[in-house]
């Protein structure tokens, strides 16, 4: 569970909902809203700590390391081919598909998923913690 957690948090990071230098909730909190055991939430912070992703400040709470964003990002990126550009493409060989149907599959994908962002209406997420 706190490995989960941790995820989250890093995706939150990544996606600038918790901006470098800006306080993420604390253990309480997480335990609170997650409803489970501080000691896990305490786990997934440390692992952002240990990841170089989040900060202690004594007495203070923990705080998104400045870098960090762009260090999930790259981290990211560096898997992005191994974890899905590389099953696509065996999956496309097992079909049969030449390169140029794969490269269509592909363009007509990025079409419908901008179609689809476009229409979404942007909500904020009131479950945030201000900042």
């Amino acid at each position: 569970m706190f490995i989960q957690l941790a995820d989250q948090i890093a995706d939150d990071i990544a996606n600038g909902a918790y901006a470098e230098g800006t306080a993420v909730p604390s253990t309480n909190e997480l335990s609170a809203f997650h409803r489970i055991n501080p000691a896990t939430a305490g786990k997934a912070l440390n692992l952002l700590v240990d990841r170089q992703l989040l900060e202690k400040h004594r007495g203070r709470g923990m705080f998104v390391v400045t870098g960090a964003r762009a260090q999930l990002l790259a981290e990211r990126r560096s898997h992005f081919a191994e974890q899905f550009v590389a099953p696509m493409l065996r999956e496309a060989q097992r079909l049969g598909l030449t390169p140029d149907e794969v490269r269509s599959a592909i363009a007509q994908t990025v079409q419908t998923t901008q179609s689809v962002q476009a229409s979404h209406i942007h909500k904020p997420d009131l479950d945030r913690r201000p900042q």
